[in-house]
């Protein structure tokens, strides 16, 4: 746990208290957090003190990030129990897991995974059916054969930024910023681009920020 500012989502910028939970069976080839992969990475925590701790930050925003929250099988207690304080809380997911039982109020960032990333074939795709006013979809693109399969993913699904916002990532290190903000602008697509605010202020090496 630590407090930054979210680097990501509609909410980028706001001061946050961040829980990233250990442990993702999925391997993305952009992967940021290798140290988060290994079940046993974290330390053990319960949630009455993750919660206490919460209340203490006094932050108007929690996420609940990993490895794999999902990958958890008390997620969704610990999602329940940050649902009753007072701040937005959000989680984001591989979207390889089931959202569905994600308790109400929750913020759901579901990362759509592109060929680029090596796990599309983890999409579990009926997520999109359960996603409501507030959840974000972000997808990371690694070159232009991710952003030419995101747009017509996009088009297929009759995404839109009407509800539920499509967020575009550039993969650090992969793809320019510049060069998506162009493909994006040219294509007029009814998504919008972000950077991880994150790294651009502190460098991609930093931790705990």
């Amino acid at each position: 746990m630590y407090d930054s500012v979210q680097g990501e989502s509609t909410l980028a910028g706001m001061p946050c208290t961040f829980i990233r939970l250990a442990g993702c069976p999925l391997r993305c080839t952009y992967c940021d957090t290798l140290k988060a992969i290994p079940t046993d990475s974290g330390q053990w925590i319960n949630i009455d003190e993750i919660v206490q701790q919460v209340i203490q930050h006094k932050r108007p925003l929690v996420l609940v990030t990993g490895g794999e929250p999902l990958a958890q099988r008390h997620c969704n207690t610990l999602l329940k129990r940050l649902s009753e304080l007072d701040c937005f809380v959000q989680l984001e997911t591989s979207g390889a897991y089931s959202v569905e039982s994600v308790p109400a109020g929750i913020r759901r960032i579901v990362d759509i995974k592109t060929p680029g990333s090596g796990e599309v074939a983890r999409n579990h795709l009926q997520n999109l059916q359960y996603l409501v006013a507030g959840d974000e979809i972000k997808i990371v693109l690694t070159g232009r054969s991710d952003y030419e399969w995101a747009r017509d993913f996009i088009i297929e699904q009759k995404l839109g930024l009407d509800k539920v916002p499509v967020l575009l990532s550039p993969a650090w290190g992969d793809l320019a910023a510049a060069e998506l903000c162009a493909w994006l602008l040219e294509d007029n697509l009814p998504a919008r681009m972000q950077m991880q605010m994150h790294k651009v202020i502190w460098g991609s090496q930093a931790e705990g920020v």
